[in-house]
């Protein structure tokens, strides 16, 4: 889902589960020496690949809400010798950080798994630094949608329940003060889940935005 070879044959392979739906770290422009989040790091692969465009001089920190999924995190930031990198336990409506304490904010699939995605986008704006940016990847509604308990959908069941459409999603983050928003790229999900009821019904959404 938009990472290349080289990147992911340059993190822990224990970091590679296979969940997100872009790569949020290609739209990031990340420089050297910035401090990133990663809400939703899930296993940590986008945040080993933050911590290499940072450099040794910048910081990134994963927060997850899976106890199982931060452990593991730690473990491969350990063997790999990451010592940029920090994983945190924590829910995206209520982040364990400071405000303006970030730079730039990244997640990939994660965000419209909220109940509330404006308080999760609200939260990204407070940790943010003046002008820090904001960059995700997601997944979003098309048209009506099949009812959840449908045949079949039950892995899409829980997100269902959550998620909203393109239009719904980008009013949570402007609402949430950020500014100069851009879809980079927006075009269906393609992935072997993909059939059925759900085909042409959920689109791959990229987004950046400002503080």
């Amino acid at each position: 889902m938009g990472y290349s070879d080289q990147e992911i044959a340059s993190v822990p392979e224990s970091s590679l589960v296979g969940l997100g739906c872009g790569n949020p770290t290609a739209l990031a422009g990340l420089k050297e020496g910035e401090t990133v989040l990663d809400i939703g790091s899930g296993a940590g692969l986008d945040a080993f690949l933050a911590a290499r465009k940072v450099d040794h001089k910048g910081k990134v920190i994963g927060v997850d809400t899976t106890a199982e999924m931060v452990e593991r995190a730690r473990r491969s930031a350990q063997e790999g010798g990451y010592q940029n990198v920090e994983f945190r336990l924590g829910e995206m409506e209520h982040l364990p950080l400071d405000d303006e304490s970030v730079d730039v904010v990244i997640s990939n699939c994660v965000m419209n798994h909220a109940p509330d995605k404006g308080a999760a986008f609200r939260e990204a704006w407070r940790v943010l630094r003046p002008n820090g940016r904001i960059h995700v990847a997601d997944l979003v509604t098309k048209g009506r949608l099949p009812p959840a308990d449908t045949p079949g959908l039950e892995v899409w069941a829980e997100w269902l329940a959550a998620a909203v459409g393109k239009e719904e999603y980008l009013d949570a983050i402007r609402k949430a003060g950020f500014k100069d928003i851009v879809v980079v790229e927006g075009k269906p999900f393609d992935s072997p889940a993909m059939k059925g009821p759900l085909v042409e019904k959920i689109i791959s959404l990229q987004v950046t935005a400002y503080k």
